[in-house]
């Protein structure tokens, strides 16, 4: 167990946010919380984080237990580097290994003045133990940290998280997003014995997402993660956490298999319900008629008391319903909806686009793909601004254009004036029944659109999209913010589409629902796979090892050339012929010198070795002129290769 929550009740004024939240972790487990969105997800997390102090109930937490907390918008803060950030991580692994060399560097080797103190000390005695029992003790730190391999790890995680050619960037500069996703790198550095992940696939572009899926399935520790992305869950959780109504719910298996168990159990508690009420509608029908009786009252009464006795079970509640969205259009578009050829995209500096040419035909579903940085955005900007003489919209076209900022949106404006102000001709009434559809209620409509939540907003902002009634809707990140029923309605609103869809998207989930066709943007260039989402990816994989078998045969070819061009000559042919054994040799040599410093490692972290001064010191020597043979044996290897 490394975490339990008893009892636990938490409310914000006079709301009622938890009541009665019962469950534990155990140690490895990988939990998925969900639940609408303003359930209270993030609370949950930030109580059993410590971050707050439940009302009722406890939070009961294993001794010692190392939590990490990665917080939505909980960004990196430092005036580091990105390398210098990582490498602080094994500050404690860098200190040990020093300690080490200062307690047993051997008198060959030039030395700070606290360096060589075991040589210092007389065999036997006590300062020598303590000294031989400290370098023991540091040598189990190192490894438990794996802290000669901390680099690899480092250069690993940030090459995974995409920043390998930011190595040496202030940390300071950087954007929002970027310090979310170095908070992630160190907490995955750190290896807290929990990890709490509050949407941590946030800012992430798929390729990213992939990666982060792959190292988490090998994390030695508990994962306790809120997400909305449905692959993500599948991918990563061994356990659902459904927060709804105050309570806390568990179901066995990712969320797919969550799906499928919660619908069983409501119809399960719901025909148990209804069962119980007609066994009860038939007793008390029973009492009602045979209680006065004389001859029936007895056999009456003992059905009064299996009434009393009886454990009455609560009317299951049902799901909540989600959000409704419809997209319809008056008129049909051209059936070549959209021809961009030649168009050039910049960034500052960088140019993002080159000579990209593509076309959009009348009812075609494409999503646009790419890693961040890549141009999404700016395609779809540059394609609904209709400045550039590259982009040729056809005739009767009329776009719908979702902004994942919704900065259309007028702070100040109420909800239901944000709506009813731009379509004069609708009624109140229907305005307020599109955006009750939306489960933005009656409670909402004079809230003013900076109040509201980001999940409010996105929805305000679909319903204004849904009043346009336009033939081809462009979409850059639709589902941000929507939590999964959300997502899975305006999924379902959007297969129903009659019109044109272009949409940028990092829900993997909702472009394999909808795309029928992929737009890919990958160093400048634009690429179209006539294909949905699924078969895209294995195109992509398919390249990937084409790419690798054609550098392997490439290689090859390099090498068999050079074999060639070898055998020009006698002279030649003997000259490589040694430098073939040399290298042989040079690799026997390595293989030899590192199993015998494995030994030499061995015999120094045995205690009767610690504690004998002569034996410490001569193996302490010969480690270190086997690290300098190793070294010039890889330097020879080099040369020679």
């Amino acid at each position: 167990m490394l975490l339990t929550l008893e009892n636990v009740s938490f409310g914000y004024d006079d709301k009622r946010i938890l009541e009665e939240v019962n469950f534990t972790v155990s140690e490895g487990e990988r939990i998925g919380l969900i639940g609408p969105n303003g359930e209270g997800k993030t609370t949950l997390l930030r109580l059993m984080a410590g971050a707050l102090d439940p009302d009722g109930g406890k939070v009961l937490k294993k001794s010692g237990l190392k939590i990490g907390y990665l917080e939505q918008n909980g960004g990196l803060e430092s005036e580091r580097t990105v390398f210098a950030e990582m490498q602080a991580v094994f500050a404690d692994v860098q200190r040990a290994m020093d300690a080490q060399r200062e307690i047993a560097a051997p008198p060959a080797r030039p030395v700070r003045p606290k360096a060589a103190q075991m040589a210092a000390e007389r065999e036997g005695s006590d300062a020598f133990r303590a000294l031989a029992a400290r370098y023991e003790q540091l040598d189990k730190l190192i490894a438990a940290r794996d802290g000669y391999n901390a680099d690899v790890r480092i250069r690993t995680v940030l090459g995974g998280m995409g920043f390998a050619p930011m190595y040496e960037q202030k940390i300071s500069a950087m954007s929002g997003g970027e310090k979310t996703r170095l908070k992630l790198c160190r907490l995955l550095l750190e290896q807290p014995d929990i990890l709490f992940l509050d949407e941590p696939t946030n800012h992430l572009d798929v390729p990213t997402l992939f990666w982060l899926e792959s190292y988490l399935k090998s994390y030695r520790g508990a994962i306790f993660t809120v997400s909305h992305d449905r692959y993500f869950l599948d991918a990563t959780v061994g356990k659902i956490f459904e927060l709804e109504n105050r309570r806390v719910r568990a179901f066995r298996g990712n969320y797919s298999k969550y799906k499928q168990l919660k619908a069983e159990q409501y119809e399960h508690d719901l025909r148990e319900y209804e069962k119980q009420q007609e066994e009860i509608a038939a007793l008390e029908d029973y009492v009602a008629r045979n209680i006065v009786r004389a001859t029936t009252a007895r056999s009456a009464q003992s059905r009064v008391k299996k009434l009393e006795s009886m454990e009455r079970l609560e009317k299951p509640v049902p799901p909540p319903t989600p959000p409704v969205f419809a997209f319809e259009t008056e008129e049909k578009s051209e059936e070549r909806t959209l021809a961009v050829e030649g168009l050039e995209l910049s960034a500052g500096e960088k140019k993002l686009l080159s000579n990209a040419s593509f076309e959009v035909r009348r009812g075609d579903k494409i999503a646009v793909v790419g890693e961040n940085g890549a141009g999404k955005s700016t395609l779809i900007r540059a394609l609904v601004g209709r400045r550039s003489p590259a982009v040729r919209w056809g005739r009767y076209t009329r776009i719908g254009y979702y902004d994942q900022e919704n900065a259309d949106l007028d702070p100040d404006e109420t909800v239901l004036g944000a709506l009813w102000h731009r379509h004069t001709a609708m009624s109140q009434t229907q305005a307020r029944a599109l955006l009750a559809r939306a489960k933005l209620g009656a409670e909402d409509m004079e809230k003013k659109v900076r109040s509201l939540s980001g999940g409010e907003r996105a929805k305000l902002a679909l319903v204004l999209l849904e009043a346009q009634r336009a033939n081809v809707l462009v979409l850059d990140e639709p589902t941000n913010h929507l939590d999964l029923q959300a997502r899975e309605s305006l999924e379902a609103a959007l297969r129903s589409f009659a019109g044109t869809l272009l949409f940028v998207s990092h829900d993997r989930y909702f472009i394999a629902a909808l795309a029928d066709k992929i737009v890919e943007l990958e160093g400048g260039a634009l690429t179209v796979y006539p294909f949905g989402y699924a078969a895209y990816t294995d195109a992509k994989q398919a390249a990937a090892v084409q790419a690798e078998a054609q550098a392997k045969a490439e290689k090859a070819e390099e090498r068999a050339s050079r074999r060639e061009s070898s055998y020009r000559s006698k002279a030649e042919r003997a000259e490589e012929a040694k430098r073939k054994q040399l290298l042989k040799q040079t690799e026997a040599d390595i293989a030899a010198a590192e199993e015998q410093i494995e030994a030499l490692n061995a015999e120094i972290a045995r205690p009767e070795v610690a504690a004998d001064y002569r034996r410490m010191n001569e193996a302490c020597a010969a480690l270190d002129a086997l690290h300098a043979r190793l070294d010039a044996l890889y330097e020879q290897y080099e040369k020679v290769l």
